[in-house]
């Protein structure tokens, strides 16, 4: 069996293992509250006897197991503990409060960061719950037909629902348009009959007009649609958007009950969405705000652009409505495509006439609520949530956002696993809802997150803490203390108070460990220093601030001179000033090479010429040349090196290191032959060089120029002796000119 200190050792590295709980570790953790936010497996120990058994470096932050391992008593580990804990749970079924579906209906749930916690919810379809039903007709003229079928089957529709469940009501609106150009004609008296047959009984176009509240009573519901007359506009799609919403926001006007909320929406066309009412001058967004007046008409339809779909969406989950799309067939799949945009929303074929409207209606009911959708409102930052639903088969995957069941029949129950995760710490405990779409129950969640310890509530004072007070085990040390035990004062810290005399489980400011180690010991060992209040006290003969630099330079020495002269001798390693590198600081790579460098010395000792010639002694005072009478039988390892003056040198180094480890303080020889050469070339041949080209092409150009001077001149006198040569000059003697 392994030794107990080596959990401690392998267990950050478990912790920070893919796969586990969290990301955090419980390591370098200085107080409670941070290793409990670290790791949902880290505890921390606060008694403050702790480490025992002589190993100071033992860290309060853990798990339990390797604290207990150390020393810690098991009642001094603070762990707090996730919990799920079900407040109210009435079980499905029948009771005074009407059918309940949903349970439990309140849970309480602790976490701690990085931890994950589940529960149950249980749903049972109801055999008859209540149903709200809100009839919203499209009275463009292209509707009369269908308006004409709802008077004589407007009793049947409450009857079907009444078949399902006897908790059934209904409610009628109708929509046309805005009453703005270019959507309809705003001539005052197409304004007041818009239909296009003269004379025919015709209804003004509005965008939405509330016109019965959900009521239980067929024969009102039934008089109220024989009243109605269909209208106008001029544009094909429809303004039905704009009816939708106000359907939704205005529940007051409308009447929605704790009941199943239904949207029968029929139209023969396609509608209109965000941004088309610019054609019309509109360009204020819909604001979410309920807009009927007092007699029901959405009377701000012309300040308010329409509602973009996911607006629509919006508006109807936050009522938990679940609209039926009733359009006839070219429509159906415009609308097929924006149902995949609302959830909980079917859309079914509706005749030319509506006649098969009853009969869509009781397949829409019954499609609707053999499906079971469980949705979350949205969460606070660092809590993740999924849904897992079991339908009577295999389970499906955990879903973020939401999971269904569908075909459920009546009385047959189903359930979702709800996981929480909390990655963050939330300052208050925060409310997330639950519910099933279409369902008017909801479970709360209450969550909250552990971040805090118990032991950091009220940290009393003690004579422990000389004057501080101890907190989960620890000591908070007043104002001018510092230490373990708050036993050192400020100015018997170490410079900066980087030492701080505090050990690794002490959190006084800015105390962050014990003395500086050194090969893994305070301040050395007893060999080197000692610990006094979080300065090391360095023996003789050793230095620094964790006594681990030995003093005196004797070993930085070389040919008796410290560091090669290219260094200083630092904690007895040399270091090198800038292009030296090695041990002693001897090589110098990026340095010129000895030949070059010893050229000019060469010509200037052997020859007394080159750069130097008149300051040889001073320039080169370690270098000894002289010339040899013949040249190298074997050149190799000479330098060969070509003065300014386009002589070639050979010479031979005797001395000074080779390679890298050239040192320019040694006495150097130079062996030096200086092999025939081109002459050297003077600035006055160069320029006699330069200069006669240029001379004979300036003779050329000017005897060139001269010889076409005198050819013209020669044509010119053979011109004249032409009988036939006109001079080029004429004169004319002005008769009306007098000389005085």
């Amino acid at each position: 069996m392994g030794r107990p200190g080596g959990l401690l050792l392998l267990l950050p590295l478990l912790l920070a293992a893919p796969g586990g709980a969290g990301t955090g570790s419980c390591e370098h953790q200085a107080t409670c509250e941070a290793c409990v936010r670290s790791h949902p497996r880290c505890a921390w120990c606060e008694d403050p006897e702790f480490p025992r058994g002589g190993r100071a470096d033992a860290p309060r932050c853990a798990p339990r197991e390797a604290l207990e391992r150390a020393g810690c008593p098991p009642r001094a580990v603070v762990q707090p503990r996730g919990s799920v804990r079900v407040l109210r749970d009435r079980a499905p079924g029948g009771g005074p409060g009407g059918p309940t579906q949903l349970s439990p209906q309140s849970v309480r749930m602790w976490l701690r960061p990085g931890e994950e916690r589940s529960f149950p919810v249980r749903f049972r379809r109801a055999a008859a719950p209540p149903v709200d039903l809100y009839y919203l007709l499209d009275l463009s003229y292209s509707m009369r037909d269908d308006l004409g079928t709802l008077r004589r089957l407007a009793r049947d529709i409450l009857g079907t629902l009444r078949n399902a469940t006897p908790s059934a009501r209904i409610g009628f609106g109708s929509f046309v348009d805005k009453p703005v150009l270019p959507y309809v004609s705003t001539a005052p008296a197409k304004l007041r009959s818009p239909c296009p047959e003269r004379g025919e009984p015709c209804d003004p176009p509005r965008a939405f007009r509330h016109l019965l509240a959900l009521t239980g009573d067929p024969e009102l519901f039934a008089q109220r649609v024989g009243r109605q007359r269909v209208s106008g506009n001029l544009d094909a799609a429809e303004g039905g958007f704009d009816a939708i919403v106000q359907v939704a926001l205005c529940q007051e006007q409308i009447g929605w009950g704790p009941a199943a909320r239904l949207l029968l929406f029929a139209s023969d066309d396609a509608f209109h969405s965000a941004g088309d009412g610019k054609l019309g001058g509109i360009v204020t967004p819909c604001d979410s705000r309920c807009h009927l007046d007092t007699s029901g008409v959405y009377a701000d339809s012309h300040l308010y652009d329409y509602p973009s779909v996911g607006h629509v969406a919006q508006v109807l989950s936050a009522a938990n409505i679940q609209p039926i799309f009733a359009v006839t067939g070219p429509n159906v799949p415009i609308y097929q495509e924006l149902s995949r945009l609302i959830p909980r929303s079917v859309v079914r074929e509706l005749r030319d006439d509506s006649s098969n409207v009853v009969q869509l209606i009781a397949d829409a009911y019954s499609s609707l609520l053999s499906t079971v959708e469980l949705q979350h409102s949205p969460l606070p930052p660092g809590i993740s949530l999924s849904l897992q639903a079991h339908c009577g088969g295999p389970p499906g995957p955990p879903r973020p956002h939401g999971a269904s069941c569908t075909g459920v029949r009546v009385n047959q129950e189903v359930t979702f696993t709800v996981r929480v995760r909390a990655g963050a710490c939330l300052e208050s405990p925060r409310r997330v809802t639950l519910r099933a779409l279409g369902v008017p129950e909801e479970l709360a969640l209450e969550l909250g997150t552990l971040c805090a310890c118990p032991c950091a509530q009220s940290p009393p004072r003690s004579a422990r803490c000389h004057g501080g007070a101890l907190l989960c085990g620890l000591c908070r040390c007043p104002r001018g203390r510092r230490g373990r035990r708050c036993e050192c004062a400020e100015e018997e810290e170490g410079p900066g108070g980087a030492g701080g005399g505090c050990p690794p489980n002490s959190t006084s400011a800015p105390c962050s460990g014990a003395c500086e180690r050194h090969q893994g010991l305070p301040c050395g060992g007893p060999a080197r220093g000692e610990c006094v209040c979080g300065r090391c006290r360095c023996r003789a003969g050793f230095g620094g601030s964790g006594c681990g630099c030995p003093l005196g330079g004797g070993r930085c020495l070389r040919g008796g001179r410290e560091c090669s002269g290219h260094g200083s001798c630092e904690c007895g390693t040399c270091r090198c000033h800038p292009g030296y590198e090695g041990p002693f600081c001897a090589r110098c790579p990026s340095c010129h090479p000895p030949c070059r460098r010893l050229r000019d010395c060469a010509d200037c000792g052997a020859f007394g010429r080159g750069p130097l010639r008149g300051n040889c002694s001073r320039a080169c005072p370690r270098v000894t040349a002289r010339g040899v009478p013949a040249p190298p039988p074997d050149p190799r390892g000479w330098c060969r090196q070509e003065t300014p003056d386009g002589r070639v040198l050979l010479f031979l180094i005797e001395g000074g290191g080779r390679g890298d480890e050239w040192d320019e303080e040694r006495e150097v020889t130079l062996l030096v032959w200086a092999e025939e050469g081109a002459a050297a070339v003077s600035p006055a041949l160069v320029a006699a060089l330069v200069a006669a080209p240029v001379a004979l092409g300036l003779v050329a150009l000017a005897l060139a120029r001269a010889a076409l001077e005198l050819r013209d001149r020669r044509e010119c006198r053979r011109e004249q002796n032409n009988p036939l040569f006109r001079s080029a000059t004429s004169t004319t003697a002005n008769p009306g000119y007098c000389a005085d």
